[in-house]
């Protein structure tokens, strides 16, 4: 079954999935609209099992420089997350996403 998208698009948004990520782990993907490594990997990502949670960087550019505080990560697009206990478990950017690690760390 594919992956369905939900879309962040506050803080807030990304704070309630951290607490989500108290109970199980949680896929957080930075897209950019204008970048075709980005398209692609969106593509690739319909492999991961379970929700993406999507942050589209040109509308919520405050959003990913609040993740990119939070998880002590640099800022990049594409960039794929999980996380687990409110903690970065898998960090990945460009071609280096792996659908089928992000897959092995949402069992964890």
């Amino acid at each position: 079954m594919p992956a369905e998208f939900k879309y962040l698009e506050s803080i807030d948004d990304f704070e309630e999935l951290l607490r989500v990520s108290d109970e199980r782990p949680v896929t957080v993907y930075k897209h950019s609209a204008t970048c075709g490594i980005s398209a692609h990997l969106l593509e690739e990502m319909m492999a991961v099992d379970g929700n993406v949670n999507v942050v589209v960087v040109q509308r919520s550019r405050e959003l990913s420089d609040h993740i990119a505080r939070k998880s002590g990560i640099r800022h990049q697009s594409p960039q794929a997350f999980v996380f687990r206990d409110r903690k970065v478990r898998y960090q990945a950017s460009h071609y280096a996403i792996n659908p089928s690690d992000i897959n092995k760390n949402l069992k964890q």
